[in-house]
């Protein structure tokens, strides 16, 4: 419970931010298992044609700094090296 209003006002923010992050985090591990499924079916033509939306989808989650930016290149620099 917050003790003063701006610590309130601090909470409700934390709680946009919390929802914001969470989506963006959602829609790149859903884009990430959706390469990863395709690479291990074979499907590595497909894969490649869906990793520039797996690049935007990270990126994005790494400007907002919803995760870390050495995070976000490691994930695109691992698969990129399993679409070669």
């Amino acid at each position: 419970m917050a003790n003063t209003a701006s610590a309130a006002k601090q909470a409700r923010a934390a709680l946009r931010r919390r929802e914001v992050n969470r989506r963006l985090l959602d829609t790149a591990r859903r884009a990430q298992k959706q390469l990863l499924a395709l690479i291990t079916s074979g499907k590595k033509a497909e894969a490649s044609k869906l990793f520039p939306e797996l690049q935007r989808r990270l990126d994005r989650a790494a400007k907002g700094k919803a995760i870390h930016r050495n995070r976000s290149a490691r994930i695109k620099s691992r698969i990129a090296h399993l679409l070669r």
